[in-house]
C-alpha cells in the first residue's frame, strides 16, 4: 500500500530529505524510502532526529533510549538500524544483547535510562518523583529528563510509521534482524 519512493518518484516536498538521506548513506533506506509518501512526516522525523542527536545525552545513552522505544514498540527495522549503530559505537555485547531482549542492562546508569525511559511510556511523563529522583540519582540532569522526552516522541514517530508503512528491512541490517517476542 505504501510504495517504495525514489527520488524521481517522490513527493517534491520529499526529494531534498532523500537526496540528503542517500547521500548520507550511499542509497535511500527502505523507511525513508516508504516514508516519503508524506513529505511533512519524513521532513519532521530528520528534523526532530538532528535536534536529538545534538541533545546532551551521550551517543550511548541516546541508542539505549531508541533501542529501549524500538524494542518496546516492536519495531524490527529499528532494532535492526541501531543493532548496527551501537556496534559502530563498540557497544559492549552484552549490552546490546540485553537491549535487544529488552532485560536489564550490565551498566547501572544505563539500565537507570532504560527503567526512566519505560516509566516515561508507561505514565504517559507523569512520573512518579521517586522514579526521577532514582534517574538523577545515576547522574542524569533534569534537563536530560527532558532530552528523553524529546527522544520517545522522535523515536515513536519513527516506529509507528515503520510499522504502518510494513517497512521492510534493507539488506544492509540484515545480519541485525530482530522479531518482537
Amino acid at each position: 500500500m505504501f510504495p517504495d519512493h525514489t527520488p524521481e518518484s517522490a513527493p517534491p516536498a520529499a526529494r531534498p530529505a532523500m537526496a540528503a538521506t542517500a547521500k548520507k548513506f550511499g542509497r535511500v533506506p527502505s523507511a525513508v524510502a516508504r516514508l516519503a509518501t508524506s513529505p511533512e512526516l519524513l521532513n519532521g522525523f530528520l528534523k526532530l532526529n538532528s535536534i536529538f542527536e545534538s541533545a546532551t545525552l551521550p551517543a550511548l545513552d541516546r541508542e539505549v533510549l531508541i533501542m529501549t522505544v524500538a524494542a518496546r514498540n516492536g519495531c524490527h527495522l529499528c532494532v535492526a538500524m541501531h543493532t548496527a549503530t551501537l556496534h559502530g559505537l563498540s557497544a559492549p555485547p552484552e549490552l546490546v544483547s540485553a537491549l535487544r531482549a529488552q532485560s536489564s542492562l550490565p551498566s547501572p546508569r544505563l539500565e537507570a535510562l532504560r527503567r526512566f525511559v519505560l516509566t516515561v511510556l508507561d505514565t504517559t511523563g507523569d512520573v512518579p518523583p521517586a522514579d526521577l529522583a532514582a534517574f538523577t540519582d545515576a547522574g542524569y540532569t533534569t534537563r536530560n529528563a527532558l532530552e528523553v522526552v524529546l527522544g520517545i516522541g522522535t523515536y515513536t514517530l519513527s516506529t509507528f510509521a515503520n510499522r504502518l508503512t510494513g517497512a521492510p528491512l534493507d539488506e544492509a541490517f540484515a545480519a541485525h534482524e530482530w522479531h518482537a517476542a
